[in-house]
C-alpha cells in the first residue's frame, strides 16, 4: 500500500490532522490501539477565556475560527451531533471578582467574549451570592461521539488499523518512510501520552496530567449553561451533567480514584444544593507541556517524521489550529510559530 501519510493516533490531534489531509486530497492511513483515553474522557469545552484570572487563551480567536467550521463539517459528513453551543457562567466569589470582571471586559482581546452585565442568581438550587459573569461564543464538543464516529468512517474505508504500532518496523529514507507493507511520504505521531514510549520523540518534555470526571444525574438542577466555580458543571442530556476535572501528575494510570471523586464532590457541594447521584466516573491522561504550548514539528534527523502532541486540556480548540499549522509546514514550508515548534526544546 502506498499513501501520502501514516498517522499514529485518532484522538483530537490525529483527527484534526486527518481533516487537513482530506481537505487537500491527500491519502493516509491511521493506527491507534485505543490505549490513550484523554480525548475520549475530555469534557470537550471550548472557551476562549482563562476563567481563573480573566485573561485570554493564547491565540483564541484564530483557534475558534479554525476549529468550529471543522466540527460543523464533521457533523454533516458523519451525521452526528457534535457541537452543543452554550454560554459559560463564571460564579463570582466576591465583589472584588466582579470588579476584576468589569476590568477584563474592557480588554481588546476579551471584549467580544465577556458580557459586561452581571447575572443575578435566581436559581433556588445554586449557591451564588455575588452572581455570575457570562462568557460568550462557548460550547461543548462531544469528543467521544466524534472519535467513535470517525473510527467508524475510517474502518468503512479500510483506512484504520486498530493495533499497536511497532516503532522497530519503521524504515526511513530520503523519499519517505516504510512501515511493514505501507509506503508513505510522511509519518505524523499524534499518540497523546503514548509519545513517552516513542523512540523518536520521547526526549520531548511531555508531562502526564491525569484528569478525572464524574457524570451526575440531578433532576432538579435543570440548567442549560456551563457553570464554573472551582469545578466545571457541564449539562449533557436527560438531567445528566459532567463534573470536572481533577489534575494529578503523580498517577499515570487510567484507573478512577476515590480521592478524585471526593475532591470533585466536595467542590460540587459548595455550588449546588439539590439532590444528585453519581452515575459514572472516568479518567484519562492529558498530554501537557510545561510552557502550556503544544509540541509540533519535524524530527531533527528523520526529515519525514513529525509530531503533533501536547494539546493539554484545551484540545478541542487548539487541535485544529495546530494541525493546520503542521500541514502548511510540511506541504508549503510555512514556518511554524516558535511558541509551538519543538525546536524550542533543542
Amino acid at each position: 500500500m502506498q499513501v501520502d501519510y501514516i498517522i499514529i493516533g485518532v484522538g483530537l490531534a490525529g483527527i484534526s490532522f486527518c481533516e487537513q489531509l482530506k481537505a487537500n486530497n491527500k491519502t493516509f492511513v491511521v493506527f491507534d490501539n485505543s490505549s490513550q483515553q484523554s480525548s475520549i474522557v475530555a469534557g470537550g469545552l471550548y472557551n476562549p477565556v482563562v476563567l481563573k484570572r480573566f485573561t485570554s487563551v493564547w491565540n483564541s480567536a484564530l483557534q475558534l475560527k479554525t476549529a468550529l467550521p471543522m466540527y460543523a463539517n464533521l457533523e454533516k459528513r458523519l451525521q452526528v451531533k457534535l457541537d452543543y453551543k452554550m454560554s459559560v457562567y463564571r460564579k463570582f466569589a466576591s465583589l472584588e471578582e466582579q470588579n476584576n470582571w468589569f476590568a477584563a471586559c474592557d480588554k481588546p482581546k476579551l471584549a467580544e467574549y465577556l458580557s459586561p452585565e452581571i447575572i443575578k442568581n435566581t436559581h433556588p438550587n445554586i449557591s451564588a451570592q455575588f452572581g455570575f459573569g457570562e462568557v460568550l461564543q462557548t460550547g461543548r464538543i462531544d469528543v467521544k461521539c466524534l472519535v467513535d464516529a470517525y473510527k467508524k468512517e475510517l474502518l468503512s474505508k479500510e483506512l484504520f488499523f486498530e493495533s499497536d504500532f511497532d516503532y522497530q518496523h519503521i524504515e526511513t529514507g530520503d523519499e519517505g518512510v516504510q512501515y511493514r507493507d505501507i509506503s508513505a511520504k510522511h509519518i505524523v505521531f499524534a499518540e497523546g501520552f503514548g509519545l513517552v514510549k516513542n523512540p523518536y520523540f520521547k526526549h520531548l518534555p511531555l508531562m502526564p496530567t491525569k484528569g478525572e470526571l464524574l457524570i451526575i444525574e440531578a433532576p432538579d438542577l435543570k440548567i442549560n449553561y456551563v457553570l464554573k466555580a472551582g469545578v466545571f458543571l457541564i449539562p449533557l442530556h436527560d438531567n445528566l451533567y459532567i463534573v470536572g476535572a481533577t489534575y494529578q501528575r503523580d498517577d499515570t494510570t487510567h484507573a478512577v480514584t476515590s480521592q478524585a471523586k471526593d475532591t470533585l464532590l466536595t467542590k460540587l457541594e459548595t455550588l449546588i444544593n439539590c439532590s444528585y447521584s453519581v452515575v459514572n466516573q472516568v479518567a484519562g491522561i492529558r498530554p501537557t507541556v510545561k510552557d502550556r504550548r503544544p509540541l509540533v514539528g519535524q524530527h531533527a534527523r528523520c526529515k519525514n517524521m513529525y509530531v503533533l502532541n501536547g494539546l493539554g486540556s484545551r484540545g478541542v480548540m487548539i487541535g485544529p489550529y495546530v494541525a493546520r499549522a503542521l500541514y502548511n509546514f510540511i506541504e508549503h514550508q510555512t514556518p511554524l510559530d516558535t511558541e509551538i515548534d519543538i525546536k524550542r526544546f533543542l
